[in-house]
Formats: C-alpha cells, sequence, structure tokens
C-alpha cells in the first residue's frame, strides 16, 4: 500500500504542475481538481497502512502473550 501513497502523490504532483502550465482557466481548475482528489487518495492509502501496521502489531502482541 505504501507504493500507492507514493504513486498517487507523484499523479498529484504531475497534475499540479499540469495546473501550472495550464493557460486556459478551465483545464488549470481540473487539473487543481485532479491533484486534490489524488492527495486525497495518498491521504486515504497511508492511513489504512498505518492502520494496518497497528492492527498486525496489536495481533502480534496477542499471540505472545497467549503463548
Amino acid at each position: 500500500m505504501a507504493d500507492d501513497a507514493v504513486t498517487y502523490r507523484a499523479r498529484a504532483a504531475a497534475e499540479t504542475a499540469n495546473a501550472n502550465a495550464a493557460t486556459l482557466d478551465n483545464v488549470r481548475e481540473r487539473c487543481e481538481r485532479a491533484a486534490r482528489a489524488w492527495g486525497v487518495m495518498a491521504d486515504r492509502a497511508e492511513r489504512v497502512s498505518t492502520q494496518r501496521m497497528e492492527r498486525e502489531a496489536a495481533t502480534a502482541a496477542q499471540r505472545t502473550a497467549e503463548g
């Protein structure tokens, strides 16, 4: 999942660059919306990855405590 977040951040950066290079307002706005959407997806992927690691650590700790 970490790779997904990295990919999403790269896409967000590319869309930001496209927005900065755009000469038409509608194209710039579309690229800015896309950059925000990619950023949200990256945040979500990072959050899910963190939660997964915490859950796996808790499960491992429980197994160690049990036996």
